[in-house]
């Protein structure tokens, strides 16, 4: 992977084919593109923006989802599922990187300081990335372009505590570049912004609330640092506003013009439907709602088609459909795990080499049409929808990492206001705030002041966007999730594999990032590259096992 700069060409048509941006084609000599020395920096921002938001959509909604049992998969299922992942490859993320640092080189030039605000902010969140997933990460020498005429392809890997201090670094700067008024910025054009609309003021929310999820994320092992960043943006809400209404989430939209601008696993461009169909509520997620009458679980998942039921009084041998049930005599089940819960059913994890069979499934294998399993809602299989868009922070997970903050004893309000607002706020997300009252006033909802607690409401808000449900596990074991029978290893994995192709080009700086790893019982014989070797960030935390 070379994660150096190369000399740009940006091409035009790769620039605004996700979003229809007609008035830039006037900000072009070259209809057909520009050198890097000559871009405007709107031409850059739509593929910065997109490429990052569909990236952590499919990293949240495919199988980052699998690790933290918000879905299950009855099809080629086994990374999903199982964990059988093998040279993970970051070089889509260090492309955006490549064109995120020329957005942010153009914006100096140009002095468009909204663009620079934006590109740092971009940095923060895509570094940060990296090393949650991966661990020690080529950071410092991975953008500075040809060294004395030869490309560099061989970066130096940055320690992970490094890149963290980086990035709350780039967000400290980002903040104050976007803290004045949109009026006396320059350059701006709304619609190359497609998280915001050219909004200086939710670009600054934005950056402060990534600042605390970083802050959080380094608690453990910085706990002095992570204490003061967090009371220093919440003493100061002038300076450092924060995200903290769902109308102010960093989002976008998809536009479902294309299989490239629409919802992941959509049956829309997918004529077979079959990425749809393979993916299921797990039935970690499905017993959790159900159990605390969560009215989000009919706005995710589609009731069951089939329900089944067992019945002593039926004759041996029965096995038939009766009033859209499956009708079955004991003898039809015999030792076989079922659920006969007539409304939903999830998927267990990992649970079988084969888990379109589950439930007793007439139809199992790769093209199964499983009728005794719940389907993802319908909402699912469209292209677009006001539903369907890429969430990359909420005010849901802002008010649960200050409910954490307040909860350790820290200046960051009152721990249970936050809870609250953390779940009210995700049910309106999900158009079921109407439903708040009646949520909150039940036992196992109402707030009893445990960490437990706020993270197993922070992992059901997180539906779409589970990768950061994953670190958090990583760093506080909660929810309590478990591997299934057929897992790779018999806990959660921890952290990606570094690609080969670096482990080969780019060995000794590969090799001393493998060495700083912290092996553990379940990592590969002999192999501290596995995706159950500790990185720096939890170790010596005894978390998440």
């Amino acid at each position: 992977m070379k994660t150096s700069n190369k000399k740009y060409l940006v091409f035009l048509v790769l620039l605004t084919s996700f979003f229809s941006c007609k008035d830039l084609t006037e900000l072009n000599e070259n209809p057909n593109g520009v050198e890097s020395s000559q871009v405007n920096p709107n031409l850059i921002m739509p593929t910065v923006l997109t490429e990052a938001a569909k990236l952590y959509t499919n990293l949240g909604y495919q199988d980052i989802a699998g690790v933290v049992q918000h879905t299950q998969k009855d099809a080629w299922s086994s990374g999903h599922n199982d964990y059988d992942w093998s040279n993970q490859s970051w070089s889509g993320y260090y492309d955006i990187l490549r064109n995120n640092d020329l957005l942010y080189q153009r914006a100096v030039e140009t002095n468009f300081e909204f663009h620079q605000g934006v590109a740092l902010v971009m940095r923060a969140f895509m570094f940060g990335l990296i090393t949650d997933l991966w661990g020690d990460a080529p950071y410092s020498s991975a953008l500075n372009g040809e060294l004395g005429g030869t490309e560099n392809i061989l970066p130096a890997f940055d320690s992970q505590e490094a890149i963290y201090t980086g990035i709350l670094a780039d967000l400290e700067k980002a903040n104050g570049l976007l803290a004045k008024p949109k009026s006396e910025y320059s350059g701006i054009v709304d619609n190359v912004d497609v998280y915001y609309a050219g909004n200086p003021a939710a670009w600054q929310k934005f950056a402060n609330s990534l600042a605390l999820r970083y802050f959080m994320r380094i608690s453990a092992k910085k706990a002095d640092v992570a204490k003061a960043g967090i009371e220093k943006i919440v003493s100061d809400a002038a300076k450092y506003p924060i995200i903290t209404k769902s109308t102010e989430d960093a989002t976008m939209a998809f536009p479902g013009t294309s299989d490239g601008t629409s919802w992941p696993a959509n049956s829309v461009f997918d004529a077979s439907g079959s990425n749809y169909r393979r993916i299921k509520m797990a039935s970690t997620l499905v017993e959790s709602l159900q159990a605390k009458n969560d009215p989000r679980l009919g706005v995710w998942a589609n009731k069951v088609e089939v329900p089944l039921v067992v019945d002593a009084t039926l004759p041996a041998g029965t096995d038939k459909i009766v009033n859209g049930k499956r009708m079955l005599s004991p003898d039809k089940v015999g030792n076989t795990v079922i659920d006969t819960d007539p409304e939903y059913v999830g998927l267990p994890p990992s649970f079988s080499a084969l888990p379109s069979a589950y439930n007793l499934n007439p139809t199992p294998g790769q093209t199964s049409f499983n009728p005794h399993v719940s389907f993802l809602n319908d909402i699912y299989k469209q292209a677009k929808g006001p539903l369907l868009k890429a969430r990359l922070i909420s005010a849901a997970e802002v008010h649960f990492i200050l409910a954490e903050a307040a909860l350790k004893g820290w200046a960051a309000g009152d721990a249970k206001a936050h809870y609250e607002a953390g779940i009210q706020n995700s049910l309106t997300t999900w158009g079921v705030g109407g439903k708040y009252a009646e949520y909150i006033a039940q036992p196992n909802v109402a707030y009893k002041g445990t960490l437990q607690q706020i993270m197993e409401q922070k992992w059901i808000a997180s539906w779409t966007a589970a990768t950061e449900a994953w670190f958090d596990f990583r760093r506080t074991g909660f929810p309590a999730l478990k591997a299934g029978p057929a897992a790779k290893r018999s806990v959660l994995p921890v952290r990606f594999y570094y690609m080969q192709d670096e482990l080969n080009i780019n060995k000794a700086n590969a090799t001393a990032a493998l060495d700083k790893l912290e092996v553990t019982n379940y990592s590969q014989a002999d192999n501290k590259n596995s995706a159950w070797s500790k990185p720096w960030l939890i170790q010596g935390t005894g978390k998440p096992w």
